[in-house]
């Protein structure tokens, strides 16, 4: 627990000298997504009904709504792990279970999905705040229901929608999330939808899903839940 809390102390100073200066409340949240982070179950069990859902494969009976309390927590963007290489394992795997793609075409696809200049999300109370590097924007958001998608593959996914209720926010006006888990459930990871047009409009983009884990993950730690998980 002492390692634990050493380490934990280190990432809030690195964050906060590499971002910027942090506000107490974002302080409190950095704390909330790493124990949420620290304590989550690795072995994380699920139904078969709740691992077929996670492949794209459900009725459309079984959707619920969801609330934005599924993914409170602080989040950080993958994206620079990526381009730092330390990701190569997981794109490695993928190789070796499908040789018709080569790693450059993964890592193309993966550029592409995860690219965003979002480097973390603090999630409380239906409060978003979302953190690039010297700047930060925030918005309280409502629930705008969901849209199960089809998708070529004949695999189905769902998005949570969410609307900013601040029309003079600087944060996104719509957010989507999308996280293979059908019915409420606290969030291990999720990809990202964001936009200012309208939920229509963003429904449209399959291209690019910034992709976020807990904070308090090292990249070992996201490389060993892309990996087993």
């Amino acid at each position: 627990m002492l390692y634990y809390n050493i380490t934990l102390i280190r990432r809030i100073k690195l964050l906060k000298k590499a971002y910027f200066k942090l506000t107490a409340g974002s302080l409190a949240l950095l704390l909330a997504g790493a124990v949420y982070a620290h304590n989550h179950d690795h072995g994380h069990q699920m139904s078969e009904k709740a691992l077929q859902a996670s492949q794209g494969v459900f009725d459309n009976s079984d959707v619920k709504d969801r609330t934005l309390a599924d993914w409170e927590g602080t989040w950080q963007s993958v994206y620079g792990y990526l381009l730092a290489g330390d990701l190569d394992p997981v794109i490695e795997a993928k190789v070796a279970k499908n040789p018709g793609k080569t790693f450059a075409d993964y890592q193309t696809y993966y550029s592409n999905g995860y690219k965003t200049d979002i480097q973390w999300i603090a999630i409380e109370n239906n409060r978003m705040d979302f953190h690039k590097k010297d700047s930060a924007a925030s918005c309280e958001y409502s629930y705008a229901g969901y849209k199960i998608l089809t998708y070529v593959s004949g695999k189905k996914g769902v998005r949570y929608l969410f609307t900013c209720q601040d029309k003079n926010a600087t944060a996104p006006k719509y957010v989507q999330f999308s996280d293979h888990i059908i019915e409420p459930t606290k969030s291990i990871h999720f990809h990202i939808y964001m936009g200012n047009d309208s939920h229509e409009k963003l429904l449209e983009e399959m291209d690019n899903w910034p992709t976020y884990y807990p904070l308090s993950l090292n990249k070992d730690g996201i490389v060993d839940e892309m990996l087993h998980h």
